[in-house]
């Protein structure tokens, strides 16, 4: 939509910046009045009344600008390269890994020496969990932030994030990194200055001289870490004022109301954005909005900003994309994906956080009811969107899925949650799982999971007990569950070990800032010497690193597993099978058997699809199947798979 006064304004700005339009800056120019309406809609739908939102709207388009100037010719060449493909993200060539660099290698030093381990496994995407400054033992893994633009000393330095950036580029790998929009550390340099008294930084937080406002919030907010940090507010006695604090009393929830907070964070986006990063991981963005009377999560406030943020990218750095960490409902996480107007055109990304905690379930119970009722909501995504696939990561696994999901499927709500958490805690005695539950609410008794992919799959216990069989078919689930989320539809990302069957790690209970934390055990620290192991056949590290190495070639190689909103769910005859078709001129049936013993499928649920194919072959065992008659059966064995195309 054309509005003069503000088309005017951009173009004299971007005189003045000497922005050469008919040029090599046209590109740019076209963007900027391209997106200028929709910029203009959302910061006035979010600042319209705010006393300085005039002059703030123009250091907004000031600070768009300055991060276009200030973006490389290299990545500029690199934006329109990603353009040209259109959403280059949906791609089936893309598969990641999310890493601790500390814990995976010591150091962003030696991180471009392991680029030849992720070549060889297929992985040419990297999450690298947050880099930047945090204080020792207040650093919530990274996420409690003390300086945006520095790398912490305990990782490297920011030449080192430099130097590994252009390595990776120069092998056609893509770099993830995190944003953490809802708070700040209390040591960043905004709170060090309002904890003095500054009133201009008092007002980039929610600052409070009494309990009046701060008792209003608490009656509708609910506590995210009621064991370790009960509440939303801490007294500063620095200040004498109560702060806001989300998730701990070190990290101070930042003021969004306030235009130039948002200014502030954009700019720390753009930073990142030209340093090379592919996509932003926004942490918490569910948060990033506070209205009294609210559960201040998932508000109509945080979508607008998140909008924003894309409409502003898409101008400066349109090769940027976004990932919004918003672990919620399915009906709920849609709309981080954008609705009505901005549909597809909020974040790029979201985790499928719903169906890895059902691929958990179906794990667990040998049953995919559960699983397959979910689905009519999470196929809701809108095109040119994706998911991020996985089935750890360093979070908890949360069981978020809603309880009539459970009903549908023939369960009691709280006895099959219940179930789920004793299975894979170890409290059920004939659960082969090794996990731990964390952050139980005595209330509610509410509860989230922690522990490594191969432990929840029993491969722990089985090595414990010396028990050949039980190794043997914990590296099936594991290859089972990993084969699942990578064929499902999205960018499977993978957690660093488990690549080579790593099982929870339990020396975080040495050290005091990590010990109350028990996700901890599913960090581990790599040991290459260990890692060797995958080049010896036969070997737990072997048969794990090829298997995942065979799956990530198979989906490269096949483009039907590009995200084009093609995925069909195949009608359930056998309750132990999950079963869809990713469709395309060569369609490809993925089954699955969640169960310890054989599962048998009916012929009939390939032809219903209305394929009707006569020989199918699996690109997992290299073995073609006639198609039989209706009342025929394909035989899966326990906690098998098959990848099956028409031929």
């Amino acid at each position: 939509m054309y509005v003069f006064d503000l088309h005017e304004s951009i173009s004299k700005l971007l005189f003045q910046h000497k922005i050469d339009i008919a040029a090599k800056d046209t590109h740019f120019y076209n963007r900027f009045l391209a997106n200028a309406a929709a910029i203009d809609a959302l910061y006035k739908e979010i600042y319209g009344s705010h006393p300085n939102q005039k002059v703030c709207f123009n250091q907004l388009l000031e600070t768009i600008l300055l991060a276009y100037q200030q973006r490389s010719f290299a990545l500029k060449q690199r934006d329109l390269a990603k353009q040209n493909k259109g959403n280059w993200f949906l791609s089936n060539e893309l598969t990641g890994m999310s890493l601790y660099v500390d814990r995976f290698c010591g150091h962003l030093k030696s991180m471009p020496e392991k680029i030849d381990y992720f070549n060889r496994l297929g992985i040419n995407l990297l999450h690298l969990m947050p880099v930047f400054q945090s204080p020792q033992g207040e650093s919530d893994g990274g996420y409690a932030v003390s300086d945006f633009r520095n790398v912490d000393s305990r990782f490297g330095t920011m030449e080192d994030l430099t130097s590994l950036q252009q390595k990776m580029s120069e092998n056609n790998m893509f770099l993830m990194l995190d944003i953490v929009l809802n708070h700040t550390s209390h040591r960043h340099q905004w709170a060090e200055k309002a904890k003095k008294g500054d009133p201009y930084y008092q007002d980039y937080y929610y600052m409070y001289p009494n309990r009046n406002i701060p008792d209003d919030f608490e009656k509708t907010m609910p506590e995210i870490f009621p064991e370790v940090a009960p509440g939303n507010f801490t007294w500063n006695a620095d200040c004498n004022k109560w702060v806001m604090t989300v998730f701990h009393n070190y990290q101070w929830d930042l003021n969004y109301t306030n235009p130039k907070v948002f200014i502030e964070m954009l700019d720390t986006i753009f930073f990142y954005a030209n340093l090379g990063v592919d996509i932003l991981r926004i942490d918490a963005p569910a948060f990033i909005w506070k209205q009294l009377g609210t559960t201040c999560q998932n508000l109509p406030g945080a979508h607008s900003i998140l909008r924003l943020i894309k409409q502003c990218l898409q101008v400066a750095t349109p090769g940027t994309a976004l990932l919004g960490e918003a672990i919620v409902a399915p009906r709920e996480i849609m709309k981080y994906f954008g609705t009505s107007l901005y549909t597809a055109k909020e974040c790029d990304f979201a985790y499928n956080a719903t169906q890895m905690a059902l691929q958990w379930d179906a794990l667990a119970t040998g049953d995919t009811r559960v699983m397959l009722a979910a689905q009519h909501d999470i196929l809701q995504k809108p095109f040119g969107t994706s998911w991020i696939t996985y089935t750890r990561c360093h979070d908890d696994i949360g069981l978020g899925y809603d309880d009539w999901m459970i009903v549908q499927a023939g369960y009691n709500a709280y006895e099959h949650r219940k179930y789920l958490k004793e299975y894979y805690s170890g409290m059920l005695p004939s659960s082969p799982a090794k996990g731990a539950l964390f952050s139980v609410n005595p209330k509610t008794q509410d509860a989230r999971i922690s522990g490594s992919l191969a432990s929840l799959c029993g491969l722990e216990t089985a090595i414990n007990n010396q028990d050949i069989f039980a190794i043997a078919e914990s590296i099936q689930k594991i290859i089972l569950m990993q084969a699942h989320s990578f064929f499902l539809g999205g960018l499977p990302m993978l957690f660093y070990g488990d690549e080579a069957g790593y099982t929870n790690d339990y020396s975080y209970l040495q050290d005091p800032g990590k010990s109350y934390d028990n996700r901890w055990m599913h960090r581990p620290v790599i040991n290459w010497e260990k890692n060797k192991n995958i080049e010896q056949e036969g070997t737990i590290e072997n048969l794990v690193f090829s298997n995942t190495q065979k799956l990530i070639s198979i989906r490269k190689n096949l483009p039907v597993f590009a995200d084009h909103k093609n995925l069909q769910w195949i009608t359930p005859y056998n309750i132990h099978v999950a079963g869809y078709i990713r469709t395309g001129t060569q369609p490809v049936f993925c089954l699955f058997n969640f169960k310890n013993k054989a599962s048998y499928l009916t012929w009939y649920a390939f032809k219903e699809a209305g394929i009707n194919p006569t020989v199918v072959y699996d690109h997992w065992s290299g073995k073609t199947f006639n198609v039989g008659y209706d009342n025929e059966y394909l035989i899966l064995d326990p906690y098998s798979f098959y990848i099956l195309e028409p031929k």
